[in-house]
């Protein structure tokens, strides 16, 4: 099983730290625990405090106060190693996931999976790898550690039938292989006529469109396909997302927990049984 490594970088400074460490024990979580078994990938996140403190061989996810549009998301850099950026908004946890889960199975960006169109008689076509994308909708997130994180695809969102008791997506949201949820899109290239095409269900109903200057597009397949689509209705989503679970995130993020007053406890006793055992060693007949 491949171990690959994540840096989580705060180029903002506004973050606190113990919010930032927690956001990577929910990510090194939802990696271990919840990516792991399904797409044999192991992974771990840490948190860096900037660039020049990450060690070689870690693919940093940068969360930035300003970011064009464009930019935000996967990237490659000058000796190929796969890096985001995001913006730091009220949603930036589960766009962390969002992004992490993407870069660990697909760390170039261009992973292709050929399986049968979702058009009728649309023959075979090679689904571009975006495991967050078609389960993307914020209403879909699952919580760990009380932090939302992004449902991904399995393996068998591929299959050519569906079939009872199969798991599509983590959560189960995904019914369906090559389902497409409110809010995800699904990317794909017709090998007959090489033009990509794409699944959206932004609105009340799934629209195929193609996807114009696709081959023009720099960048990774990846980027290209998240740069030239609309998520107007996405971004309205997450706000109605965010704005029901704001209390409990807050809760979540900022109250002590019962269990670290527990351990506050005990190593204050310990300190406590410390000093108490210093002065008993100290030798008064000199």
């Amino acid at each position: 099983m491949l171990l690959r490594h994540i840096a989580l970088i705060d180029d903002t400074g506004s973050i606190p730290v113990g919010i930032l460490t927690q956001t990577c024990a929910a990510l090194q979580k939802q990696a271990l625990r919840d990516l792991a078994p399904i797409w044999d990938i192991q992974a771990t996140v840490d948190y860096f405090p900037d660039v020049h403190s990450i060690p070689p061989g870690y693919w940093p996810i940068t969360i930035m106060d300003d970011i064009p549009s464009m930019a935000e998301g996967f990237h490659k850099s000058r000796d190929g190693q796969p890096f985001s950026v995001i913006l730091n908004d009220e949603a930036w946890q589960l766009t962390c996931s969002h992004e992490m889960c993407e870069m660990l199975i697909d760390p170039d960006g261009n992973r292709l999976i050929a399986s049968d169109s979702i058009i009728p008689d649309g023959g075979r076509v090679n689904y571009l790898v975006e495991i967050c994308d078609p389960c993307g909708g914020p209403q879909f997130a699952y919580s760990v550690n009380g932090i939302p994180m992004c449902d991904f695809y399995t393996p068998h969102y591929f299959d050519p039938v569906g079939s009872s008791g199969v798991q599509y997506s983590f959560t189960g949201a995904i019914r369906s292989p090559r389902d497409v949820l409110r809010g995800g899109y699904l990317t794909w290239i017709d090998p007959s006529d090489q033009k990509a095409y794409q699944a959206n269900h932004f609105g009340p109903e799934i629209i195929i469109r193609e996807i114009p200057n696709f081959a023009r597009a720099t960048g990774s397949l990846r980027s290209k396909a998240d740069h030239l689509t609309s998520n107007a209705t996405k971004k309205q989503m997450l706000k109605t997302f965010l704005k029901k679970n704001k209390i409990r995130l807050q809760k979540t993020l900022q109250a002590p927990s019962v269990h670290g007053k527990s351990i506050e406890s005990e190593i204050k006793k310990i300190k406590s049984k410390y000093r108490r055992q210093k002065i008993k060693e100290i030798d008064f007949s000199k």
